[in-house]
């Protein structure tokens, strides 16, 4: 997928008749992996997917993961990219699925799954407006679907709105003056549904308003396709709406990993996003009692142009409501606005995570829509199938009247939003402050919904000495890029802020259209503790403190140094030692963890030294370069003169989350997974060498015999634990002697740590991140700390109340403990959350040591 061009120095007049014009500065994600689709099945012959199946493309039709795939007419294009000699429709025959009577969509009268293909397939035929491109694949290989309803378009016309749309962000200032622009321009809108498996009425009433789009005559219909393009994604979790479950089959909150962008869902929508670039977007969800539409309340993210954002946000919101108050279900006549009706923190817009929070930062005006009663959960299970359908058929209406309601307020608004995303984009590239806003310029607007900040005026990512690691670097500067950030790569040694870089430091110039989003994702964020008095999720984050790579912050030099656009970072595995050296690894990174793990797969001898860092003979120089060159790191001759203890690959039993499962499996960790009732049931503890304890598993909960064969694996097993579930598991097992202290349980931020001299913290980043904090107190002598909260204060930012359990309390006490039990398992606790959502990518590897040392006995 092409991501959006950027122009310097040569202007588009020419370009707009032929469409977008790349020009230096460029920033573009790798095109998107096409399978080869071999001797698949017949048409309704396609395997269903199942929790370990991958469902197989048929030869003729779409590609699963490829957007486009086959067109009914011949080849389909990539969607976004400007090269396509196609206009629209662009039509692909999806390829179909077999009856699932058991798609928990079914009891609620709502569109199944495998419904939608033939549906959208029928539509397609019958009618001209209508497109539908494959995007991409779920977790268990399910398409997602992108329909497009629009005008018929020549495929000169649609190299012209291409070309403008580009032209919006990469040259604002002569998108503002070109009037056929403001005149023509097909304003793109966005709907994305059912995010959330066990809210699905967004996808129903979608494909309501798409059906109707498609074959209707009216004036008002004709004349809203000819001046947008309404972009769908109908389903953009299909494996929880075929469960049932809110989260994705890998057990990931898709609505919560949008700047992570871990799971296959959350990166086809945010490759959506930027391939079409929407003035507007609605995410269908439910349940909340009343019909809820945001704008949300206060914090708002510090990031956004919010004068651009509130007077659109709030004006839609009221006619979306109302449109579902116009229903006339009694059900419907309470909608909620959470920035006028709820108290701030209740609902707020603060973290980037959410998809309408994210989509601001790539010019659309967002909102979250929940439909108002409840058909999943204990409902689903208790209710009669009548009473259920009643309510999916009210939350549908209400689904479908808010698409409609957007639509009408982009008809009657189109050059007003169209004029705000290119302001949007004018303001980035001018480097101009953020506008204050005055009280009621929206009703309600005060004091409390003023949140700004000061943009530096670069970032730099440095190459060479200065930098922590350089694998952790590159996957740092992939991931802005593939979020259309713009990234630039020094020709030349350079001076900055005070510091000198070499040639190849990596450059974020803060002068560029989307100078939100890379702020909001490198910037080490804010303490809002006192600001509100609660939070909805989390209020801290940050990829420049936490994703393991030494970014430096220059507030306000301009780079003075000749660049070229990053498209990918370069390379940078090595093998730095002479031919017949042994060969030294430092594990900093998650990279690191898994060179190690695939040396230990593939049978090399791998030793450990106390300081945490592996060793190779000689004699595996040819398999350390292949993964140096897979997992990006570095080896460097060893200048030890002992080989330290032998490593095998671990064998890791966990009774975790699946943020932290999945995190272990990516390290390359063997995981099986375990509970209470999974050891109860009867466990094989034989080749197991480290159990991993945060969630699911009572020591004092299991049988005599569970609890029997526990402790014969603790005198020869290591452990590592993390939050309140591990550390009760650590008291009531009786291995370190600590008492552990809990934070408030909803207190979660970025925060400031130093290291021990131990392998678990000896090499970990100065920041961490924590959730429902835990300190450990009282340590007993076999208690070593490997890491410490800062003395003066460790919470950078996050929401942390003070008090006597406040981040002062915390000040200078252990946050990460290691030591030896009596019983002989080697033990790690962990007070803070380095797996959290597989989001802090800098402090994986302190997992991973943690389990290499609990298994160096």
């Amino acid at each position: 997928m092409s991501l959006p061009r950027r122009l310097t120095s040569v202007l588009l007049s020419a370009a707009l008749a032929v469409g977008a014009a790349l020009g230096p500065g460029t920033a573009q994600a790798a095109p998107a992996t096409h399978r080869d689709p071999g001797n698949g099945p017949d048409r309704h012959e396609v395997a269903a997917p199942g929790p370990t199946s991958r469902t197989v493309p048929v030869a003729g039709e779409n590609q699963p993961g490829t957007p486009g795939g086959r067109s009914l007419s011949g080849p389909a294009p990539t969607l976004g990219d400007p090269g396509v000699q196609q206009g629209y429709p662009r039509q692909t025959r999806l390829r179909e699925y077999p009856e699932a009577p058991g798609d928990r969509a079914v009891k609620l009268g709502l569109l199944p799954y495998h419904e939608i293909a033939p549906r959208l397939n029928d539509l397609q035929r019958e009618s001209d407006r209508v497109s539908v491109e494959v995007v991409g694949e779920s977790t268990q290989g399910r398409d997602l679907y992108l329909v497009t309803v629009t005008a018929p378009e020549r495929p000169a016309e649609t190299r012209r709105q291409d070309a403008w749309r580009d032209l919006i962000q990469d040259n604002p200032d002569l998108a503002a003056r070109r009037g056929a622009l403001r005149a023509q321009y097909k304003a793109p809108v966005w709907i994305n549904a059912n995010i959330h498996g066990d809210e699905w009425e967004g996808t129903d009433g979608a494909m309501r308003v798409i059906e109707r789009l498609a074959t209707s005559n009216d004036e008002d219909v004709r004349t809203l396709l000819e001046e947008t393009r309404v972009h769908v994604t109908i389903s953009n979790n299909p494996d929880g709406r075929v469960a049932g479950t809110r989260s994705n089959a890998a057990g990931f909150d898709v609505n919560r990993d949008h700047i992570t962008s871990s799971q296959p869902e959350s990166r086809a929508a945010r490759d959506v996003l930027i391939a079409t670039q929407p003035v507007l977007m609605l995410d269908q969800h439910g349940y909340t009692g009343d019909t809820l539409i945001e704008p949300g309340t206060p914090p708002h993210g510090q990031n956004y142009e919010f004068d651009l954002y509130i007077r659109h946000a709030y004006a839609n919101a009221l006619g979306m409501e109302r449109a579902v108050q116009d229903l006339g279900h009694p059900e419907t006549r309470q909608v909620d606005i959470p920035f006028r009706d709820y108290q701030p923190g209740a609902w707020d817009a603060w973290p980037p995570i959410f998809t309408p929070m994210y989509a601001i930062y790539h010019g659309a005006v967002g909102h979250t829509v929940e439909v108002p009663m409840r058909v999943n959960r204990t409902q689903y299970d208790t209710l009669p199938v009548e009473e259920l359908r009643r309510r999916a058929g009210i939350n549908t209406d209400v689904a479908e009247a808010t698409i409609d309601a957007a639509l009408d307020y982009v008809v009657e608004h189109r050059e007003s939003l169209v004029a705000d995303q290119i302001e949007l984009f004018r303001r980035g590239w001018a480097g101009e402050a953020q506008r204050d806003v005055e009280d009621d310029y929206v009703p309600g607007f005060g004091d409390e919904d003023r949140y700004h900040t000061t943009f530096p005026r670069a970032y730099v990512i440095p190459a060479g000495p200065g930098q922590r690691s350089e694998a952790a670097a590159a996957r740092l500067v992939d991931h802005l890029v593939a979020h259309d950030v713009r990234v630039e790569r020094a020709e030349a040694g350079f001076r900055l802020g005070g510091a000198s870089y070499p040639a190849g430091s990596y450059l974020v110039d803060m002068h560029q259209p989307k100078r939100g989003l890379a702020n909001v994702m490198l910037e080490a964020g804010r303490d809002i503790s006192t600001d509100v008095p609660t939070m909805y999720d989390i209020s801290g984050w940050s990829h420049g403190l936490l994703w393991g790579a030494s970014v430096d912050v220059v507030p306000d030099e301009a780079p003075a140094v000749a660049t070229s656009p990053v498209a990918a970072a370069g390379p940078t595995g090595a093998v730095d030692a002479p031919p017949g050296s042994d060969l030294a690894l430092d594990v900093v990174d998650g990279g690191d963890v898994r060179a190690v793990n695939a040396l230990l797969a593939g049978g090399q001898a791998v030793h450990r030294l106390d300081d945490g860092s592996v060793v190779l003979p000689a004699s595996a120089r040819s398999e350390a370069r292949t993964v140096a060159d897979r997992y990006g790191v570095r080896f460097t001759a060893s200048a030890h003169g002992e080989r330290g203890v032998p490593l095998h690959r671990p064998v890791v039993a966990a009774a975790a989350s699946a943020d932290e499962s999945l995190v272990l499996r990516d390290l390359g960790f063997e995981v099986r997974s375990v509970s209470t009732a999974v050891l109860d049931d009867g466990f094989d503890w034989s080749d197991v060498d480290v159990l991993y304890v945060s969630s699911g598993l009572r020591y004092s909960a299991l049988s005599v015999a569970a609890r029997s064969a526990l402790d014969d694996f603790l005198e020869v097993g290591g452990v590592v634990t993390r939050g309140g579930t591990g550390a009760t598991f650590n008291a009531e097992a009786d291995l370190l002697t600590v008492s552990a202290v809990a934070g408030p349980s909803n207190a979660n931020g970025v925060v400031a740590v130093s290291g021990g001299s131990g392998p678990v913290g000896t090499h970990a980043p100065d920041h961490s991140f924590v959730y429902s904090p835990l300190w450990f107190t009282e340590l007993g002598p076999e208690v070593r700390v490997e890491q410490r909260y800062e003395e003066d204060g460790p919470l950078v930012a996050g929401h942390w109340s003070a008090g006597d359990r406040g981040p002062g309390a915390a000040a200078g006490a252990a946050s990460v403990v290691s030591g030896v039990a009596e019983r002989g398992a080697r033990t790690v606790l962990f007070g803070t959350e380095p797996l959290f959502r597989a989001h802090p990518k800098g402090l994986h590897a302190q997992v991973g040591n943690a389990v290499f040392w609990a298994v160096s006995a």
